[in-house]
């Protein structure tokens, strides 16, 4: 029997103990389960015999197996035992309440943030509660029913396109898109290597090549108006990281010193720290502190991002230096002044 459970399960140990040999609880269950899977109807003495351990540790091992979601039947009688359902054919989930309840969080951040194989985790998710037993379903829900996740953006519209590229960076195959730029009306159509698909800040994006630029870019999936698998095959560069790749990219590199602005802030704290993670200016902080931080920005951001951006903060943050991008914050605040005038 040892040779068999062997071949079974690798890494299993066997080790002495006082004439029989041990086994660990989980290996010990799924041994039950192939058994019973195997033989048919045995007694506990039987299972015993066969794994060389106490009956009574056969009676543990039973209830840990039921508790767990597998149906064994006990029957007494002479002709007695234990056995499974003659259509029992699932694979045995061994999983304690907390590692159910993990499993159901974490497909609802899934869900909640697009993950593109929505309908293979739900039949996994149902796979999960049917083997599940009554009591377990009961813990679960209490335990999921108190967490929740709000998405900030509707990833349904782009479920199709993602499906897509996910399986084309699966399967190497190129894809086509209909590509908006930003600050764009037209569309271009691009054949793109997908190398990867990356989730940061609640949206979906494609590291890949680009045929048109000939380099390797990154593309927002929620600017795609089409998305379709080519019949070109590709292969990707070895060693080629995108989501490396795509945080290298966040971090602005190669810009001449000279065209560089080290932009310092201060104000109130919640303030700070929020502009601190922010999606743009958090790659580019350099230091912070109390009530302060420090960036190093390109200077042509000046006339668009930053200022839009410090804008939403109004009085709780101030700029000290440089004075070029305080100067333009003033002459924006004229301009949404103007315009508003215009149009009440």
């Amino acid at each position: 029997m040892h040779r068999v459970l062997s071949r079974i399960w690798t890494g299993h140990v066997w080790y002495a103990g006082k004439g029989r040999g041990c086994v660990a609880k989980a290996d010990g269950m799924l041994a039950i389960l192939w058994l019973l899977t195997s033989r048919g109807r045995l007694t506990a003495q039987e299972l015993a015999d066969h794994l060389e351990i106490h009956v009574r540790t056969v009676y543990r091992y039973i209830d840990a197996l039921c508790a767990s979601g597998v149906p064994v039947m006990s029957e007494s009688g002479h002709d007695g035992g234990y056995r499974l359902p003659p259509n029992y054919q699932a694979a045995p989930l061994f999983l304690t309440a907390e590692e159910h309840a993990a499993l159901m969080h974490a497909a609802l951040f899934a869900q909640r943030a697009g993950y593109p194989a929505q309908q293979a985790l739900e039949r996994a998710l149902l796979k999960i509660r049917q083997n599940s037993t009554a009591n377990q379903k009961t813990d679960v829900s209490r335990r999921v029913d108190g967490v929740d996740v709000i998405p900030t953006v509707n990833h349904e519209v782009y479920f199709p396109f993602l499906a897509e590229i996910e399986d084309c960076v699966a399967h190497g195959r190129t894809v086509s898109i209909h590509y908006r730029k930003p600050h764009e009306e037209s569309v271009v159509e691009r054949n793109v290597d997908p190398y990867g698909l990356i989730h940061w800040r609640e949206r979906w994006y494609v590291v890949g090549f680009c045929h048109l630029r000939r380099e390797a870019r990154i593309f927002r999936v929620d600017r795609m108006q089409a998305c379709n698998a080519t019949n070109e095959m590709f292969v990707p560069p070895d060693g080629f990281s995108a989501s490396s790749f795509f945080t290298a990219r966040q971090i602005y590199e190669g810009t001449p010193q000279e065209e560089v602005a080290q932009v310092s802030l201060e104000g109130a704290d919640d303030a700070i720290e929020d502009l601190a993670s922010h999606w743009f200016l958090g790659p580019r902080l350099i230091e912070k502190g109390m009530g302060k931080a420090f960036f190093l920005v390109e200077e042509r951001m000046f006339a668009s991002y930053v200022p839009h951006i410090l804008l939403a903060y109004g009085r709780s943050i101030w700029i000290r230096e440089p004075t070029t991008l305080n100067d333009r914050m003033v002459a924006l605040a004229r301009d949404l002044t103007g315009y508003y005038s215009r149009h009440p």
